[in-house]
């Protein structure tokens, strides 16, 4: 039996629409009526509510795309346009951490590091893999896998999709903030080209831990932000549901990461998600991966580390009064 489809709060008009669509197939096979004039109608109603809704989505309505369930998952990508992705376990301190995977594989041809935070589809495997909520071990795994790309000067991609790190007690007692804090450190200083694009949700130092890199990527309709919209909401409004308001104010989607030039490239999705279509985000993020891999791959190690140096280092410029701050 098919799943049922997960419908957002917005999207309800238009889900009404296409079930009275469906009834009226339904009655024009039962009843061998011809109802083409109807069905016509209606359809033309669908695509103007699909124009309607998802021109003019709000950052919040950007983020509920993004954690939609049935949005590809970074394995879903990995799957899709690697070969022979061999995953690799365990940080070799304390155990493994099934929220981030990695490991090397051939894309387009050539061998590659892959590092990605996986969410699940069921239950179990939701809890499982945390929700995609790495804790420090997944961090230190990614920082290993790292140092490996860089040994046998494998190109790294990163595939971002997580809420945040976990904020368990088991995880501040292993350092997960000191965890992140050497993959920042380390990933500045690889001598391979990096990219990393955000699949879905790019939550606070856990996106960061694995996404320092020489070019980042966002998928249309995900985010990319120092917190979740419901963190910030309760930090400044005392209340979770002011989420909304909160995702005005950070002005995390990504069209303003690409103007503030936190991101190098926002990848289209097919029209209400990259659920709707999923082999078309694919092959969208596919190419924009093999486009910006093959730009850094023409470049020495020096020139590598100095434009990544450059790329950091004037993130947060603005200005004020005619004076230049950092």
């Amino acid at each position: 039996m098919a799943k049922p489809a997960y419908t957002l709060e917005f999207e309800k008009p238009l889900r009404e629409l296409e079930r009275h669509l469906e009834q009226l197939h339904q009655q024009s096979l039962e009843n061998h009526l011809d109802l083409s004039s109807e069905i016509a109608a209606v359809e033309k109603k669908i695509e103007a509510a699909k124009q309607e809704i998802y021109s003019g989505l709000t950052p919040w309505q950007r983020v509920q795309i993004a954690r939609h369930p049935r949005r590809p998952y970074a394995l879903d990508y990995i799957n899709a346009f690697c070969e022979d992705f061999q995953e690799l376990h365990g940080d070799r301190h304390f155990h493994e951490d099934q929220a981030l995977i990695g490991g090397p594989a051939f894309f387009a041809g050539q061998s590659v590091m892959l590092i990605a935070q996986q969410k699940g589809r069921e239950t179990k495997e939701k809890i499982a893999r945390n929700f995609g909520m790495a804790q420090p071990e997944g961090y230190r795994k990614a920082l290993r896998l790292m140092k490996m790309a860089e040994k046998f000067g494998l190109p790294v991609i990163s595939f971002i999709d997580t809420p945040g790190a976990y904020p368990g007690i088991g995880a501040e007692e292993r350092h997960v903030a000191e965890a992140i804090a050497v993959n920042l450190r380390e990933m500045t200083l690889l001598g391979v080209p990096t990219v990393a694009v955000v699949v879905g949700e790019g939550g606070s130092g856990g996106a960061l831990g694995i996404g320092v890199t020489d070019r980042v990527l966002i998928l249309e309709n995900s985010y990319y932000s120092v917190i979740t919209p419901e963190g910030c909401a309760a930090i400044l409004w005392k209340d979770a549901a002011a989420a909304t308001r909160a995702a005005e104010a950070l002005r995390l989607n990504a069209q303003n990461l690409a103007e503030f030039k936190i991101v190098e490239e926002v990848i289209p999705e097919p029209l209400g998600g990259a659920h709707n279509d999923p082999e078309q985000a694919i092959a969208a993020v596919k190419a924009a991966l093999q486009k910006h891999l093959a730009e850094l791959q023409a470049l020495s190690v020096e020139e590598l580390l100095k434009q990544r140096y450059e790329r950091y280092r004037h993130i947060g410029f603005y200005e004020e009064a005619g004076v230049v701050k950092n």
